[in-house]
């Protein structure tokens, strides 16, 4: 098979379009005909590398897969070849794209018991934006967050692919939503999917323009899965009781930090960690009636990989962007 492979860790000249031996599956997993693979920072950090968490190369990353049955392993009952699916990358033995294979390639094992059916009306490309981005943001959201209609929340980053999610799923919930992205370009493709209230991060200290759309009250919610300069920020921006979730730190994970705000305002700082199968599966069935939708704005054959990861360091997209082999 042909696979995108991270040759060794560090730039993008390091990932390698090329041959790679077709996978077998074990008695308890089946091999998917990739069709679609979403990208995600995940993958960057894996190809450049990240402190205390080696990955051994060569390595073929990518974790939100959409395709076919390809194959069965001897043990595997409840499947048939052809069925389409997508998967729960999060396995008994690691992350799929990060501790094991993962499905920038035109095949891929993966355990039978983390595959869920992909409906005839989902398209591939969409089915690849739901797994990571739309578990992550259910979890977060729903088991750790309980957010609530009526409720007010605030996304940081809300034009990438779990951003967009947080958005759909709060809107869902009832809740109003104020999204922070980095252009004006960005905000008014995010008021088109329903955010009540925009903020151009560009303009400046996007806590003041907040607190002045809340009328000087405070959001309930804060998502922020970017770190970085945006931490104290999203702290400032909470009333008093409210909660700052954190899923990531792609903008970096040892920002400034300022007790004050966590004391005084009597805040609940807390983090979210991948997702259950139960996860995805909700959100893959408000997908199938119509209720959420991801966004797919790049589709690229798995060959340019490299130029997706570079979109992607550039924040030059919106939404997901997914490599199709």
């Amino acid at each position: 098979m042909k696979a995108a492979v991270i040759e060794r860790q560090g730039g993008l000249e390091n990932i390698v379009y090329r041959d790679w031996p077709d996978p077998t599956p074990g008695p308890d997993d089946v091999v998917v005909r990739v069709r679609a693979c979403g990208l995600n920072h995940l993958d960057i950090f894996v190809r450049r590398g990240m402190p205390g968490f080696p990955v051994p190369m060569p390595f073929i990353s990518g974790g939100d897969v959409a395709g076919e049955v390809a194959a069965l392993g001897s043990a595997v009952a409840d499947w048939r070849i052809g069925e389409r699916v997508i998967v729960n990358p999060q396995t008994d033995g690691g992350m799929m794209g990060e501790e094991i294979p993962g499905g920038f390639a035109e095949l891929v094992r993966v355990p039978a018991k983390n595959l869920l059916r992909l409906p005839a009306p989902i398209g591939f490309a969409t089915g690849a934006a739901i797994p990571i981005n739309y578990g992550t943001a259910q979890r977060m959201l729903t088991t750790h967050g309980r957010i609530q209609a009526g409720e007010s929340i605030l996304i940081v980053g809300a034009s990438g692919g779990v951003g967009i999610a947080c958005l759909q799923i709060a809107k869902l919930h009832g809740l109003r939503t104020i999204v922070v992205a980095g252009s004006a370009e960005k905000c008014m493709r995010l008021k088109a999917l329903g955010a009540d209230a925009m903020i151009d991060m560009s303009t400046g200290d996007f806590s003041r323009a907040a607190w002045a759309l809340t009328g000087k009250q405070g959001v309930d919610v804060v998502v922020n899965n970017t770190g970085g300069d945006t931490w104290v920020p999203s702290l400032r921006t909470l009333k008093k009781g409210g909660r700052l979730i954190t899923c990531g730190a792609t903008a970096g994970y040892d920002p400034k930090e300022d007790l004050r705000f966590i004391w005084v305002r009597e805040l609940k700082v807390l983090g979210s960690n991948s997702y259950t199968q139960d996860d995805i599966a909700t959100a893959l069935a408000a997908v199938a009636a119509g209720k959420l939708e991801p966004v797919v704005t790049e589709r690229l054959p798995l060959a340019r990989l490299a130029d997706a990861e570079a979109m992607m360091e550039a924040r030059a997209f919106f939404g997901k962007i997914v490599l199709e082999p």
